[in-house]
């Protein structure tokens, strides 16, 4: 006996669970978005940088640039989700015009860096760039999916200061802020709880974020410099998007990492 209605709703299930099922083999895919081509070398880039090599726990080496400076705080540099470390080389440029030495790091699967990324992965890639960096003071910055890789790190091995340019509360809160449709938070693998690790950095913490940001609401950055266990300055850029110019060579941010670096050299 066939009920009304009954096959239509068994295709829609069908649909839908095979949707979820490619969504929950695929979903790094829709995570990490590297440029996985090589970069051109470090010098015709940024005037004065170098090619370093980060050894992984695990294994890889990964390609990275060192800009040296006269400051005695290093600032260690972790990218988004997308692209690789060229794109964030105004960045560095800008830093380095201030003094400050920048190590601008790729993540493994990232500007022609072996392996696939992953959060256990970029825990072990973010390691390996503070290893290479050795003693001395030294800022953490991360952008978005990095902001997440280095309070991390943070949590684990205190830095002198944290900058976090865009930062989620977590993967799972982005990811439905940008995918509402979709069970996202059962469906995740990769979590990088930010505010629930930020609260064990006493570090000073130092918290940019545009008020147009479609990808990151402006609320979640909020909420992680709210979490914060140290000191906190909030820089909120009126009208910037998620990827606006603002975040690589805007004097919001290089004076805000500057200012820090600033404070560090005092204090010490």
């Amino acid at each position: 006996m066939n009920l009304p209605g009954v096959r239509p709703a068994l295709v829609v299930l069908a649909v839908i669970v095979l949707l979820v099922g490619l969504l929950w083999v695929f979903q790094r895919r829709l995570i990490y978005l590297p440029d996985a081509a090589p970069v051109p070398p470090a010098a015709e880039v940024v005037p004065g940088a170098r090619e370093v090599t980060l050894t992984t726990a695990d294994g890889l080496r990964l390609g990275a640039w060192y800009v040296p400076g006269d400051h005695p705080v290093r600032v260690l540099i972790a990218g988004g989700n997308a692209s690789n470390r060229l794109y964030r080389a105004p960045l560095a440029r800008a830093l380095a015009a201030r003094g400050l030495p920048v190590l601008l790091m790729d993540y493994r699967g990232y500007g022609g860096n072996p392996g696939s990324p992953t959060e256990e992965g970029l825990r072990l890639d973010v390691r390996a760039a503070r290893d290479w960096l050795g003693d001395g003071p030294v800022i953490y910055f991360g952008e978005s999916l990095g902001a997440a890789v280095v309070t991390g790190l943070a949590a684990e091995r205190p830095p002198d200061g944290l900058v976090l340019r865009s930062p989620f509360t977590d993967l799972a809160a982005a990811g439905q802020a940008n995918y509402p449709f979709l069970p996202v938070r059962a469906l995740l693998r990769d979590r990088f709880p930010v505010a629930e690790r930020i609260g064990a950095v006493r570090a000073p913490v130092v918290v940019v974020y545009g008020t147009a940001d479609s990808i990151v609401p402006a609320g979640q950055s909020r909420a992680v410099a709210e979490a914060a266990a140290g000191p906190v300055t909030v820089i909120e850029i009126d009208g910037a998007g998620h990827n606006d110019p603002v975040f690589l060579t805007g004097p919001e941010v290089v004076g805000a990492v500057a200012d820090l670096a600033g404070r560090i050299r005092r204090a010490r």
